[in-house]
Order: C-alpha cells, then sequence, then structure tokens
C-alpha cells in the first residue's frame, strides 16, 4: 500500500531546520509508475518530498522506456498497482524510440530553474543530453560573460557506471558529465567515478528510504530452522547462487527466492534449487513481488539474505529492518553502515563462500535470529529526506562557471581536464593539475598585492560588518558573486592563504574543496586560475578517504563554513590532511565559537587545545591568535556584550611543516 503523504514540512540541511526562502520550479526528468523498481519508487518519492518542502515540481517520465535488449524483464509494474504513491503531476512525454519527444520535452523545460536529471544505464545518456540541449541547460550552454538563460542541471545517478558494463559507456558518461552542473552520488567509490569521467561538483548524500510494501503485518510464531528470503531480480552481482551454494553445506535453514530471473544468473539458481541437498528446503518464486505482498512475505520470514558480490546504495537492508528482520549482507556498498554486525545482523565480506557458511551455521544456533531481530530498529523513513532535499536545493542554488569562449559542443576538454585532476589525486598530481591550467583562461586577474592586509588567512568573525566588509571587497576585486557574507568571509581569507602561500605563479596548486555548493571558494579559485577539485560530503567523510590521495600529494585542503568544521571532526580534518598535504601545504577550515553553552561552539580554551593538537600533527598556525584576535575571540564567547548570536566563527589556516 502506498504511505500517506505528510503535509509540508520545514526540512533539515546540514544539521539545521530551515524554510525555503524562494521555491524553485524543479523539473524531476526518470522514471516512474507503471515503471517498476527501486528506481522508480525513489524518482516519484523524490518528487513528492520536493513538492513538499514548498517547489514548483513536475515529474517528467518515460511512455517507453528501455529497449529489450537492455531490460529483458517485464518494464510494468504487473497488475496496475504502483509501489509508491503516484505524483499528481507527471507528464509521460519521452520515448526511447522517439528521438522527436527528447529536443520537443528538453524545450518545454527552458524555463524551468532546475532539471533533476535520474541516471541509471549510459544507453539513455544520448536521450538526457538531446533534453538538456534543448532546454538550454548545463555547463556547454554558458558563454563567457554571459548570464545563464537556461535551467542549472542536478544528476542523480544511481550507478554512474552499470554493474555490468557494455563497450562505450565511460565515453557516454564523460560526455554527459561534461554538460552538467553537479552530480549526486549515494556512495563514496561512486564519488571517486564520477570524478574520474569528469563531474565537475560531487554531492555525496545517503540514499534515503523508499519503503514499498506499506506497514508490517503481524509475524507467526515459528518454531523450526531460520528461513531466510532472497528478495529482488536474481542477476549475477546479487549473488544468490553463492548462498545457495553455501546453503547446501549447512543442514537446516530454509531459503526462499522471490524475484524475476535474468538470463544465465536465473538459470543458475533454478539449477541449484535442484540440488539434493536443498531440496525441500528451497523454494524459487520467479516474477515481480508486488508491493502488497511485501509485507505477509516478510513475516512469514526470519532473516533478510543480501549475500551481493558488489553493491553502490541499496535500500533493502532498510526494507527488512522496517519489517523486523535481522539482515544477512555482503560488506559492499551501504551494507556496512545500515546492518550492525553481530547486534541486527551479520555481515560478510562478498564472494567469500566459507564466511557465508561460517555465517549460515550461526544463525542455525538455537536463539541466535530471535536475539538479532530483538536488536532490529525502524529505520528513520523522514530525516534522510530532509537531508536528501537539502542537498540537493544547495546543488541548484550554486551557479556552474562559465565556459571559455572556443569550447563547442564537441569540445570534451573540460571533461577530460576534469578526470584528469581527480585521476592524478592518486598517481601525479602535478602535471595533470597544470595541464588543466594550461587549457584554463582566468576571468579575474589577482596577485598577492591586490587583497589587502586586513585579509588574514586566520582570524575572527564576530562581527556582521565583517562580513559585509568581505562580500563588498570580493565583488570589488571582480569575483564571482556570493549573497552569503558570512561564506564570503570565510572563503576570502582561504583564497588569500592560497594567494599568498602556495602560488608559484602558474595557479598550479592542486586544491580540494570540501565545503560544499554553497561555499564561493571553488568558484573564485576557478576564476583566478586554479583548478580546484570539489567534493560535498555528509556525515564524518572526509575528501582524502572519498579520492583515496597519495601522501603528500595536495597543496590546500579547505574546509569551509557552511561546511566547515565542528569540535566532533577537527582531529579528523587535522589527522587526514597531515599525510595528505605536502610539506608547506596548507590546511583552511572554519568553527564555531562561543560561550559553554553554545552547541558545538568552542570556547577560547578549547580552540588553544586544537591548536595544541595540530602541533602534533605537524602544523604550525599561519597568523597569531594572540592580542586583537584572542580578545575578539573572547568577545565572541561573551553573551554579556553579545546578543545577536550565539557564537561567532573562527577561521583558522595550518602550514604542514
Amino acid at each position: 500500500m502506498p504511505r500517506q503523504r505528510d503535509p509540508p514540512r520545514p526540512h533539515v540541511s546540514g544539521g539545521l531546520a530551515v524554510t525555503p526562502s524562494a521555491a524553485l520550479k524543479v523539473a524531476v526528468v526518470g522514471p516512474t509508475h507503471p515503471y517498476k523498481g527501486g528506481v522508480a519508487a525513489h524518482t516519484t518519492s523524490l518528487a513528492h518530498e520536493l513538492a513538499e518542502a514548498g517547489h514548483d515540481v513536475t515529474l517528467v517520465s518515460w511512455s517507453h522506456l528501455y529497449p529489450s535488449k537492455l531490460y529483458p524483464g517485464e518494464q510494468a509494474v504487473p497488475g496496475g498497482a504502483p509501489d509508491v504513491e503516484p505524483f499528481p503531476r507527471t507528464v509521460r512525454a519521452l520515448s526511447w524510440a522517439r528521438p522527436d519527444t527528447w529536443v520537443r520535452t528538453g524545450r518545454r523545460l527552458r524555463g524551468f530553474d532546475v532539471l533533476v536529471v535520474v541516471h541509471v544505464i549510459p544507453a539513455v545518456v544520448p536521450a538526457h543530453l538531446a533534453l538538456l540541449r534543448a532546454a538550454g541547460a548545463g555547463r556547454r550552454s554558458l558563454q563567457r560573460g554571459r548570464a545563464r538563460s537556461g535551467p542549472r542541471t542536478v544528476v542523480i545517478a544511481h550507478n554512474v557506471l552499470p554493474h555490468e558494463s557494455h563497450p562505450g559507456d565511460r565515453e557516454l558518461m564523460q560526455q554527459f558529465l561534461a554538460r552538467v552542473d553537479s552530480v549526486l552520488v549515494h556512495s563514496d567509490s561512486q564519488a571517486r567515478i564520477a570524478y574520474e569521467l569528469g563531474a565537475p561538483r560531487v554531492s555525496v548524500t545517503d540514499l534515503p528510504p523508499h519503503l514499498p510494501g506499506g506497514a508490517p503485518v503481524e509475524r507467526v510464531d515459528h518454531d523450526g530452522p531460520p528461513r531466510l528470503l532472497a528478495l529482488g531480480i536474481v542477476r549475477d552481482y546479487k549473488g544468490v547462487d553463492l548462498l545457495m551454494e553455501a546453503l547446501a553445506d549447512v543442514p537446516g535453514p530454509t531459503l526462499t527466492v522471490a524475484g524475476e530471473m535474468w538470463g544465465s544468473s536465473g538459470e543458475r539458481v533454478k539449477e541449484l534449487a535442484q540440488d539434493p541437498r536443498l531440496r525441500d528446503r528451497v523454494e524459487v518464486h520467479g516474477g515481480y513481488v508486488p508491493a502488497d505482498r511485501l509485507a505477509p512475505l516478510l513475516a512469514s520470514h526470519d532473516v533478510l539474505a543480501l549475500t551481493y558480490r558488489s553493491a553502490t546504495a541499496s535500500q533493502n537492508a532498510l526494507l527488512g529492518q522496517q519489517h523486523g528482520l535481522p539482515v544477512l549482507a555482503s560488506d559492499v556498498g551501504t551494507f556496512a553502515a545500515q546492518v550492525r554486525d553481530g547486534v541486527d545482523g551479520i555481515l560478510v565480506p562478498p564472494g567469500d563462500k566459507a564466511a557465508l557458511v561460517a555465517a549460515l551455521q550461526r544463525l542455525a544456533e538455537p536463539g541466535i535470529t530471535d536475539q538479532l531481530r530483538a536488536q532490529v530498529r525502524p529505520p528513520d523513513l523522514s530525516g534522510p529526506w530532509a537531508r536528501y532535499v537539502g542537498a540537493i536545493e544547495a546543488l541548484a542554488a550554486v551557479e556552474a562557471a562559465a565556459e571559455p569562449d572556443d569550447l563547442d559542443a564537441d569540445d570534451t576538454g573540460a571533461a577530460t581536464g576534469a578526470a584528469a585532476v581527480a585521476g592524478h589525486l592518486r598517481h601525479r598530481v602535478t602535471s595533470a593539475v597544470r595541464a588543466v591550467v594550461a587549457a584554463t583562461r582566468p576571468e579575474v586577474e589577482l596577485g598577492r598585492g591586490d587583497i589587502p592586509e586586513w585579509v588574514r588567512a586566520s582570524d575572527i568573525l564576530s562581527d556582521g560588518q565583517d562580513a559585509d566588509d568581505a562580500k563588498a571587497l570580493a565583488r570589488s576585486l571582480g569575483l564571482p558573486r556570493c549573497s552569503d557574507g558570512i561564506a564570503a568571509w570565510a572563503a576570502l581569507g582561504a583564497l588569500a592563504a592560497i594567494v599568498r602561500v602556495r602560488d608559484d605563479g602558474r595557479r598550479s596548486a592542486v586544491i580540494v574543496d570540501e565545503s560544499g555548493s554553497r561555499s564561493p571558494l571553488s568558484r573564485w579559485a576557478r576564476a583566478i586560475g586554479f583548478a580546484p577539485v570539489e567534493l560535498e560530503l555528509t556525515g564524518h567523510r572526509s575528501s582524502v578517504e572519498v579520492l583515496d590521495v597519495d601522501t603528500a600529494s595536495l597543496d590546500v585542503i579547505v574546509r569551509l563554513h557552511p561546511g566547515g568544521c565542528d569540535a566532533d571532526d577537527i582531529d579528523e580534518a587535522m589527522s587526514q590532511a597531515s599525510w595528505a598535504l605536502k610539506s608547506g601545504g596548507l590546511l583552511c577550515v572554519t568553527l564555531p565559537i562561543g560561550h559553554p553553552g553554545a552547541e558545538g561552539a568552542l570556547g577560547t580554551a578549547d580552540v588553544r587545545a586544537v591548536l595544541a593538537r595540530s602541533h602534533d600533527f605537524g602544523f604550525v598556525l599561519v597568523g597569531d591568535l594572540d592580542g586583537d584576535i584572542t580578545g575578539r575571540m573572547r568577545s565572541a564567547s561573551d553573551t554579556s556584550t553579545r546578543t545577536d548570536a550565539a557564537y561567532g566563527l573562527l577561521r583558522l589556516t595550518l602550514r604542514r611543516r
């Protein structure tokens, strides 16, 4: 049963409740009902959630999607019952077999603010490219020195490249990512792939739950061996065959395989089911499982089995937990973050039959499944969506940098350049960045002497006038516009430190910016000739981990307001930067400071402790927190003298010894 929609509500972005100051006109382009599967359910739920956040949303979908050679199963939901509640304003204007619909639909989207394009497989890229070009959307539609006239583009990539690859997939994705403004992915590994293929801006955000099947139903008591359920399309990467091979070596547990049987993988499962050791212990129910059958099916089993060989992001573990089932899963994709090994499930290495045998033997022990089930917690179904919508809004709010005049629709230099930057973070950093810089003409001429001395690398923001002055100075220098004065103050000091300390005159410094899309730092750095790598992260991820950089390979790492550090993650940021930065490299961060009662803020003593630990990590402070700055820090923390804010902001620039 489709879940009931909640009334409109504020959403959460970066942990703060936010009500949108201005609604966006958004087109979500992707599959929806009657197409089945998780992507269609996610696309439909996304349209609902964006509308509930106050935006004007149209869902643009397909009347004819994949050709049968690419999707051998039944594409539509059997019987016509939707997996989730359909979105009321849905236009099914696109057809795989009708390129004219791609162009005609794109032209109708020219008046929208944002196009959110749901990417599933590279075979659909030509349609998406034609639609974006007709809409005047994306980076290639920009002309140097002119304002954008078309929509901004945010691509949601469930898999940047498919599980089963085909010739030409990488080339198609390079063309696609070279045109769009930003990409949203659901795992660190997908972020790396997106950067390698030339994505200009990547945000990593957890996949929010869009769970079909309605509320759980009452479970029937069961005293026999544990009953395992493998749910969904049977494909090689899902490892159902490996689970069955392990099950044949463990007497007792039973297994139900419920889902469409695809190609040779489906045939292999049917063949294994005939093994005498599995007779009467394995049931294979081929075909799509409609939403109204999910709850009873889950209630009649004890463990959900997700023994994937590989994965990116999946909500299947959350589906099992919603219905009270512990999960047996491979340690791939997002499963490790969703399943607490030994608490509410069991994690095993992917493709490891021996580990699966051991896990099944453990599940067969009396009382184990009951113990695990008692610890299963239902997933949060609203918070992740609020954060997800906030991430899309942040990406949609940032203008892409204009391309050079001589970049035409057939030139893939931007894509290959960005890919070279990201790939070289793991190999030979300097030469790749220089190649990008050599091919880029700076928009703004800015030298050391152009930034006044009052813009300091390490400083305190405790007065709104300082933020206004920073924003005015950035405008006078010709830097791209930034409406947030606090973000401008944070970025201006970091930019000054980079130009003064790490610029060799050729703008070849390797800069990794994990401040988020609302910070102007990367836009300003590009404008003066640098080639920064942007990565927007959620939780306590680090760009150093996501991009898997070499030791001593980076010149600058920045993490500024509004995506700055706090008391919980500053030590991790310094630890990661200590081995990723070259000697003399810079770590620029912002930290909230305030009185002891201000949540998440650091006091004067806390900041001194951070600086002491930074010395242990091999850093020295650029600037001086003594004298006037110390006094301003105390003032920012003193609520008796300040009633306009609970805390101030500290910008720290640390240099690697």
